[in-house]
């Protein structure tokens, strides 16, 4: 979501959306917000209207001024949801390792409590960030670390996971059939604004790898109509399929989108993308398939 769009949405995930929403409210309605807390939200809710380069510049610089606010569960808050914007495409990794440590340090000094006997989201973030974007997090506290075993219970499953499914236009296509084939399963939405913006790339790639055996293969599982409307409009030409029950959503315990799992020859998952990728990081997670 980096939980909805992203992993997240405020710009980053549908159930963290709803969840800051709604203590960003409870917030205000006890008080107004602090004018620091309110220029972080301000920040925020432009992240995504700001070009790449302005946006990399940004993130760091809002790293920097979350860390200085006192310590409250809403500056953990805007931890959170700075982290999920951060891994939306390349910003430097050096930017989000201090977003990164931003959100350690406000987990630090106010750990949140569990939520519905599951650690917090904020350790299931960091614990997010530092398995998949390898960033360096020292926290050693069971929450955290229960968070971290579990995205490696996650990891096997996925490993596993198979599905048969129908594209826009009546072909079926099984996962587990098209070995011999690199394939880029990705899931995404028509509302989602991270899927929209590398869905250009995805066509240029599938297009490119195609007679080396690339096939990338995009899941939906909102209504065919507004799925084949969208695709009408847009014209991409790789797989969209069809997961009306959710099915392969579950199977691949999807708790955000976009999401990119790329396949070898063999069909092993060999890398994850856990969130909106560049041109250049697709190419360099397709070297981990072997595809050149």
């Amino acid at each position: 979501m980096h939980l909805t769009a992203s992993r997240l949405s405020v710009g980053a995930t549908l159930l963290f959306g709803l969840f800051l929403t709604s203590a960003t409210a409870h917030t205000q309605a006890q008080q107004s917000l602090s004018p620091e807390l309110q220029e972080v939200e301000n920040v925020l809710g432009k992240m995504r209207q700001m070009p790449d380069a302005e946006r990399a510049v940004a993130s760091k610089n809002l790293a920097l001024k979350i860390r200085k606010l006192p310590a409250s569960a809403d500056k953990v808050l805007r931890a959170v949801a700075l982290a999920n914007l951060s891994t939306e495409g390349d910003f430097g990794q050096s930017t989000l390792q201090e977003v990164t440590t931003t959100l350690e340090k406000a987990v630090i000094e106010n750990p949140p409590a569990r939520e519905r006997g599951e650690p917090a989201f904020a350790y299931a973030e960091l614990a997010t960030l530092a398995h998949y974007e390898h960033m360096k997090v020292s926290l050693k506290v069971p929450d955290y670390l229960e968070a971290l075993s579990k995205l490696n219970k996650t990891d096997e499953l996925r490993a596993k996971a198979d599905f048969t499914l129908k594209d826009i236009t009546g072909h079926t296509w099984t996962l587990s059939s098209l070995k011999g084939k690199v394939v880029v399963v990705n899931f995404w939405a028509t509302w989602c604004p991270p899927c929209r913006k590398e869905m250009p790339d995805l066509e240029i790639l599938a297009n490119r790898y195609k007679k080396k055996g690339l096939v990338v293969l995009a899941i939906s599982n909102e209504k065919d109509e507004i799925v084949k409307a969208f695709i009408k409009k847009t014209k991409y030409t790789y797989p969209i399929l069809l997961d009306p029950a959710g099915e392969t959503n579950k199977a691949y315990s999807i708790d955000g989108i976009p999401k990119t799992y790329f396949y070898n020859r063999k069909g092993a998952l060999v890398a994850q993308a856990i969130d909106m990728r560049t041109m250049d990081q697709f190419k360099k997670l397709l070297l981990r398939t072997g595809l050149k």
